[in-house]
Order: structure tokens, then C-alpha cells, then sequence
């Protein structure tokens, strides 16, 4: 079995790489600090949001980041809420960034 990071590791490597970049981002939600989920939210600013959720790809068996959720941003918001009510261990990581940067595809994230 492969060692995991802790969500609490993961979370906070995470908004560091995103102030680096001067990316704001928040957490709305504190999970559970050892095993909890993680789901990012994206805002663009513009009333448009993505929500993103880590995965497994079927055909690699690879972690991957995949979109729950994307459109205007209350239905996004509506969706974060619905996932948070199945799993209260969940942390919700907003991120605010006019030209949709997250940085969820760069090595080290997935």
C-alpha cells in the first residue's frame, strides 16, 4: 500500500503553492485533519464556479483531479453542500482566481 499525505499536509502544502502565486484561497470547510476528503472550489469572479474532487482514474488507477461541479456559482455552491451532508470529514478549499488558475494539474497535487 502507498503512503498517503494527511489532508491536514496536503491542505496546507497546498495553499502555501497557491501564495506563492498570489492566488487567495480559503478554507470554508475543515475536514478531518488525518483522513478527510478534499474538494476545491474555483471561483473565477464572474459568477461562473468548477468544483474539483480527487478520483481514481479507471484505466491507470491513478489519483486524478475531476470536475464534480461547474456553471454558475450558487449551483456549484449547491453541490459542495449536497457532498458535505454525505461526508462531514470533508474540507472545502475555496480558490479565487480571475484567470482560473488552481494549480491542481502541476506535479506533487494529485
Amino acid at each position: 500500500m502507498t503512503p498517503r499525505l494527511t489532508a491536514r499536509f496536503w491542505v496546507d502544502a497546498y495553499r502555501q503553492r497557491l501564495s506563492l502565486l498570489n492566488i487567495p484561497c480559503f478554507v470554508v470547510a475543515h475536514g478531518d485533519d488525518t483522513a478527510g476528503a478534499v474538494l476545491v472550489k474555483l471561483s473565477t469572479l464572474d459568477g461562473q464556479a468548477r468544483a474539483y474532487t480527487r478520483t481514481f482514474d479507471l484505466m491507470s488507477g491513478d489519483r486524478v483531479w475531476a470536475v464534480l461541479s461547474e456553471g454558475d456559482e450558487y449551483a456549484v455552491d449547491e453541490a459542495i453542500t449536497k457532498q458535505r451532508s454525505f461526508d462531514p470529514d470533508l474540507w472545502v478549499i475555496e480558490v479565487e482566481d480571475r484567470e482560473g488558475r488552481h494549480l491542481l494539474d502541476e506535479d506533487g497535487l494529485s
